[in-house]
């Protein structure tokens, strides 16, 4: 009966919930994830960006384009799928839904159906279209950060993730022009950036390694004691502003005493390693190597120290300019965003979709609102046991109009709705209607000429 069908619905996440939610209250879990896909996944909203206007409303819509994008698939049971194609928004609900994976990337467009690239010639099946896309991860900070390594992040070294936001989107806002851009969270330990305009879709892979070097400022390798190399007589205006901005301040309000950077002869000794000086670096260890001169009860040894590093280099009698930049180096060692430079040169390059659920924490991908980034808390963020707990809980907003809004997701959902899909979907919708018209005269024009050459 009908009746019995909806009401089992309902005993499924009410009876599974009081079996499980005690024992893994904030991991993952794969009947959470059910629940997940069937009632709180946002599928209309990640169609509507995928599509970029395409929505058959308009003359000028291409009706293939969403059905050409690759998304992939990573299974439970480690089975890995690539090339997964879909026309329509229901046949991307009812395939996540069937295949539950624990993962979802998201790929380019390709000029045909990816998914039938076996009856194309080799060539014949290429990406025309791509998001530019940057990854940026904690564990590339580990040798800088005492706090935590690896996969394991704190909020004593999340502020790093911050400082990357910010000096990432201001550059492509302001250098590059662009306008539409999302920051994800990974969901573990670091933070996701997509760059949607038309003009960033478009980019050639030479043009995404043009964009990915102006933002590269590390040159040794992991052996290398100086990493960050500021050559030239001035800096270039983005790094001037970069470090003026956000990176000098973060670095001696934030930095120095959160990760103790000059506590131990083992970490300041990383510092004295990127100044090319035999003579200054001996000064300065002999100072340090007797708290006694450098600090009293009340005063921070790690300011204290950097001051007077600061001093030394910055003072009339360095006359070397190297010297003098090794202040600004040593800052940017520390602070400045660490990209992983592959992912943002290649349209063929999979990232993982937005909403997806890390299997390691069970955390939910959710934007990052980069005019507020500094308030984000990784570890505050919605979990698969916390939003099942949510619908369980019938008295919690239950005025709300949907499941998700009964839950810290439809707070999400709607950020991503409100500041960046909905300004997304006008734009391209403009900018579409536009090119249309623009076509439509000139057509008009070449008849006209056609007429008059025939008469």
């Amino acid at each position: 009966m009908p009746g019995h069908e909806v009401a089992n619905d309902d005993m499924m996440i009410d009876e599974y919930e009081q079996k499980q939610v005690n024992a893994v209250p904030d991991g993952f879990n794969s009947q959470y994830l059910k629940i997940y896909y069937g009632k709180l996944f946002p599928y209309e909203e990640m169609f509507k960006w995928m599509s970029y206007a395409n929505d058959g409303k308009h003359p000028a819509c291409n009706q293939s384009y969403f059905g050409r994008r690759e998304f992939s698939f990573t299974l439970d049971n480690d089975v890995y799928l690539r090339y997964k194609t879909f026309n329509s928004v229901s046949e991307l609900e009812n395939s996540i839904k069937e295949k539950c994976p624990v993962k979802i990337d998201i790929g380019p467009v390709y000029n045909v159906d990816p998914a039938k690239r076996h009856s194309y010639a080799q060539s014949g099946c290429y990406p025309e279209e791509r998001e530019l896309i940057f990854d940026i991860d904690m564990s590339d900070y580990d040798d800088v950060r005492y706090c935590c390594a690896g996969a394991d992040v704190c909020l004593e070294c999340w502020p790093l993730m911050t400082i990357a936001i910010k000096v990432i989107d201001t550059a492509l806002r302001d250098d590059f022009g662009f306008n539409h851009i999302l920051w994800v969270y990974s969901g573990r330990r670091g933070v996701h950036c997509w760059v949607c305009d038309g003009k960033a879709r478009r980019l050639t892979n030479e043009l995404r390694a043009a964009i990915a070097d102006y933002f590269r400022v590390y040159k040794g390798n992991e052996n290398s004691h100086k990493k960050v190399s500021l050559m030239g007589p001035a800096l270039h205006p983005f790094l001037v502003r970069s470090y003026t901005e956000v990176l000098k301040d973060f670095f001696e309000r934030t930095l120095l005493s959160s990760q103790k950077i000059f506590s131990t002869a083992e970490r300041y000794e990383k510092i004295l390693d990127m100044i090319p000086d035999e003579s200054v670096t001996s000064e300065l260890r002999g100072k340090w190597q007797d708290n006694r001169r450098t600090s009293n009860a009340k005063e921070d040894i790690n300011v204290a120290r950097w001051e007077q590093l600061k001093h030394m280099l910055q003072s009339g009698k360095q006359k070397m300019q190297g010297l003098r930049r090794c202040v600004e180096e040593i800052v940017f060692s520390y602070t400045y965003p660490r990209l992983d430079m592959e992912v943002s040169k290649h349209m063929n390059h999979l990232l993982k979709a937005p909403f997806c659920v890390h299997p390691k924490t069970g955390r939910v991908c959710v934007p990052i609102d980069p005019n507020r980034c500094e308030e984000f808390d990784p570890t505050a963020v919605p979990t698969l046991s916390t939003l099942i707990e949510e619908l369980n809980n019938e008295g919690l907003r239950a005025e709300a109009d949907n499941e998700r809004d009964r839950t810290l997701l439809g707070k999400s959902i709607r950020f991503f709705q409100s500041s960046f899909l909905e300004p997304l979907v006008k734009s391209c919708k403009e900018e579409m209607i536009s090119s249309y018209n623009a076509k439509l005269q000139q057509s008009k024009l070449q008849q006209s000429k056609n007429v008059l050459a025939a008469i």
